[in-house]
C-alpha cells in the first residue's frame, strides 16, 4: 500500500482547485488544461494510487525508469516522454510512449519517424523550445525550429501537436511568463508556417503552471506538487 495516499489526495484536490482558479482568470474551460503527473523517481505504486485518484496522464523523463516502471502501472494510462532523448533511445521511446514532447532537432524527429515506421505507428511529438537561450538546457532555439519546422512535418510518421519549454527556474512564477509569452507566440507563428492548427502548449511547472496556463498552457506538468520531493535529485530537469 502506497503510504502518502492520503496526502497525494490532498495535493491533486489543491492542484485541481489552482487550475480552475487560473482558468477562471484567463477566460477558459477547466477541461482545456491537461493535468501531466511527472512521476520520474516515484515507484509505481505512486502512479497507480494516483491512478485510482482519476489521473491518467503521467510523464517520465528517462526511457530506461520508463522502461522498468511502465510495465507495473495500470494499463490504461497514458505516458508523455518529457525529458532529453538519445537517438539510441527513440525505438524505446516509440514503443513506451503516446507521446514524445522533447524533440530538439530535426536529427532527432528523422530517428523517431524511422522507428515508428518500423513498428508501424504515427507517433506525436511536441517540439522543445529552448525560449531564454540557456546553454545549460536542450530545446530548439526559435530561429532554427522556424527553419526546420516544414522538413519535420514532412515526415510521414510524425504528427506536431504542438511545443514545450521550461523557462529558467525562478522564485517568483511571475518572472516565468515572458517565456510562456514567447511560447506562445512561436507557435502562432508555427501554425501560419504550416497553415494548420497546433492543438498543444506544454508549459508550466510546480511553481509556475498558474501562470502558464493564463498564457495558453494546454499541459502542464506536475511532480514535485502532486507527488512530494524527489527520492534523488536529477541534473537539468526538463519537466519539474
Amino acid at each position: 500500500m502506497y503510504r502518502a495516499t492520503v496526502s497525494l489526495a490532498e495535493n491533486l484536490n489543491s492542484i485541481q482547485q489552482r487550475i480552475s482558479i487560473a482558468c477562471q482568470r484567463a477566460g477558459r474551460e477547466p477541461t482545456s488544461v491537461g493535468l501531466l503527473a511527472v512521476a520520474k523517481t516515484h515507484p509505481p505504486e505512486a502512479v497507480s494510487a494516483a491512478a485510482n485518484l482519476g489521473l491518467s496522464l503521467f510523464g517520465e523523463n528517462k526511457v530506461q525508469e520508463a522502461r522498468a516502471k511502465i510495465p507495473l502501472c495500470p494499463g490504461r494510462l497514458r505516458w508523455h516522454f518529457i525529458g532529453h532523448l538519445q537517438s539510441n533511445k527513440c525505438r524505446e521511446a516509440v514503443e513506451l510512449f503516446a507521446m514524445i514532447e522533447s524533440v530538439d532537432s530535426l536529427a532527432l524527429a528523422q530517428e523517431i519517424n524511422r522507428r515508428a515506421e518500423a513498428a508501424a505507428k504515427t507517433m506525436p511529438i511536441l517540439l522543445e523550445v529552448n525560449v531564454a537561450g540557456e546553454a545549460s538546457k536542450f530545446g530548439y532555439q526559435p530561429e532554427r525550429l522556424l527553419a526546420e519546422l516544414k522538413a519535420i512535418n514532412a515526415l510521414p510518421r510524425i504528427e506536431i501537436h504542438g511545443l514545450m519549454a521550461v523557462p529558467p527556474w525562478s522564485p517568483l512564477p511571475e518572472n516565468s511568463r515572458p517565456h510562456f509569452r514567447r511560447l506562445r507566440e512561436l507557435k502562432l507563428q508555427c501554425e501560419q508556417i504550416l497553415a494548420a492548427p497546433m492543438p498543444h502548449l506544454s508549459m508550466g511547472m510546480s511553481g509556475d503552471f498558474e501562470v502558464a496556463i493564463e498564457e495558453g498552457a494546454t499541459i502542464v506538468r506536475v511532480g514535485t506538487a502532486l507527488f512530494g520531493k524527489r527520492t534523488s535529485v536529477r541534473a537539468n530537469p526538463v519537466a519539474e
